[in-house]
């Protein structure tokens, strides 16, 4: 059986240094490419085969950055704290990982040179073709929350059809047959399919009580406010993000429409606001963390020899609260 001296003598040195690489010596001061050498000597002599592994993928994978490309400007981001949630998450799991954060692009057009990177985690609806150009494999890009499915590329998406039917399935148990929307524009908005498409199939979808607008908590606030303006009003309405339904309650109690007696409101996402506004939001509550964490995942296993695509689906939870369900 071989030992540390065998490992040192084939490496070209010492014992002690043979220790303090395998152990995983944080403060000891020694090139990426002497680790190498000894995990590979190690291996080659069958000493404690399983374990160096481990510890090769660690090495080689500490050296790795990671860069991102989000299709929202920081002004969306603060107006709609979903996609930071994606971003912290990818920030948290990089950290955990060992990952080196690199450079964090914005924008759907305006795309720039994007420096040398190992990998692209591309947020939103970005088309993957253009990603291509700043980053040309497809091997190490993983999309966030695209609209499309991308069958060559490794993604991660929530289960929005989950999310919606969830969502409609409770105000349907409520008795609301008149059910509106709220939503935020976008090619391929997910939420706005699976609303119109749950509704059609039960003849249930009313065109006239759909909105869409700037996701933003001020165009709920407007959205809600033309939905009051028509003839018929809905009974109940699904904002597509808490921030347009907070902006859609806002409306409500300006009118004198009383929640959930008069209209009934379901929002998305759980941010932390949606428990605390008056009354509290009923919502799906969405994982976005675990999104951007799970997309540094599927990273890291391309970077450990994963070859064929992999595409990680995020559950939702309906959380009940009184904008839609008075126990009174």
């Amino acid at each position: 059986m071989a030992t540390i001296k065998d490992v040192a003598r084939e490496a070209g040195v010492s014992a002690a240094t043979v220790s303090r690489v395998l152990n995983n010596d944080l403060s000891l001061a020694v090139s990426p490419d002497t680790k190498n050498r000894i995990f590979t000597v190690a291996e080659q002599l069958g000493y404690k085969p399983s374990r160096l592994r481990q510890l090769k993928q660690n090495t080689e994978r500490a050296g790795k950055t990671v860069s991102l490309l989000l299709w929202c400007s920081i002004e969306e981001e603060r107006d709609d704290p979903y996609y930071a949630s994606i971003r912290r998450g990818i920030e948290l799991r990089c950290e955990e990982l060992g990952l080196t954060l690199g450079q964090t692009l914005r924008g759907r057009s305006s795309l720039v040179a994007l420096q040398k990177t190992d990998g692209l985690i591309v947020v939103g609806g970005v088309d993957p073709e253009e990603a291509l150009k700043l980053h040309p494999d497809k091997n190490t890009m993983v999309l966030v929350d695209q609209y499309r499915e991308q069958l060559e590329y490794d993604s991660v998406r929530l289960h929005f059809r989950q999310a919606v039917d969830q969502a409609l399935g409770h105000l349907l148990e409520l008795g609301h047959h008149q059910i509106g929307f709220i939503g935020g524009e976008g090619e391929g908005e997910r939420r706005a399919h699976y609303f119109e498409r749950f509704l059609r199939e039960r003849g249930l979808y009313h065109p006239q009580f759909v909105r869409t607008g700037a996701w933003s908590t001020a165009d709920g606030y407007r959205m809600m406010n033309e939905l009051l303006a028509e003839k018929e009003r809905p009974t109940a309405c699904f904002a597509a993000s808490d921030p347009l339904a907070i902006g859609a309650l806002r409306a409500l109690h300006g009118h004198g429409v009383k929640v959930p007696e008069n209209m009934a409101i379901v929002g998305f996402d759980d941010i932390e606001m949606a428990a605390f506004v008056q009354p509290a939001l009923t919502t799906v509550r969405a994982y976005p963390e675990q999104m951007g964490k799970a997309a540094v995942q599927l990273l890291a296993e391309r970077f450990e020899g994963r070859e064929a695509p992999a595409h990680s689906v995020i559950g939702t939870k309906l959380i009940i609260r009184e904008s839609s369900y008075s126990s009174s």
